[in-house]
């Protein structure tokens, strides 16, 4: 992202004369009191304008970064409740409660198997890569814009002292 810096570092101002008239390639002065060190300095920066083209290339790469956590997640988590027997325990349950004939044959998995969540969860992952990317270029650009009226956002930085 690029951004347009409008104010400088304020630095100190030069130190001034010493009372015992030593020069400045004089003796080097003891270090300041604990109490007492120098003062942090400080930078005013202006955001005026925010990159779009930056914008859409870097919230692509972290929506696909996303994408394949939501992936992985599910996956993990499916595999989690098959191997804890959820899926069994469903099916024992469904056939319990309604009984039948038609029902000995009823499996949760066939519902909602691993291959048509994983399917599903890739489908909205790739919408959801598609829809992060364009937002948040949209959302640059209306920055832009209102940043050219109002001035952008201004951010003051200081050292640590």
């Amino acid at each position: 992202m690029t951004e347009r810096v409008e104010d400088t570092v304020v630095r100190p101002a030069a130190p001034p004369a010493r009372p015992d008239g030593a020069s400045a390639t004089g003796p080097v002065p003891a270090a300041p009191a604990a109490g007492r060190g120098r003062t942090p300095r400080r930078a005013r920066l202006r955001i005026t304008r925010i990159d779009p083209w930056s914008v859409m290339k870097t919230s692509f790469l972290l929506s696909i970064a996303f994408a394949v956590v939501t992936v992985v997640a599910v996956a993990m988590v499916w595999q989690v409740l098959g191997a804890a027997g959820v899926w069994d325990s469903i099916n024992s349950t469904i056939q319990e409660g309604i009984g039948g004939k038609d029902v000995a044959s009823f499996r949760i998995e066939d519902y909602v198997g691993t291959s048509r969540v994983l399917g599903f969860t890739m489908l909205v992952a790739a919408i959801d890569v598609v829809l992060i990317t364009a937002a948040s270029t949209l959302v640059a650009f209306l920055y832009n814009m209102s940043a050219a009226l109002l001035g952008g956002v201004e951010i003051t930085l200081a050292e640590d002292a």
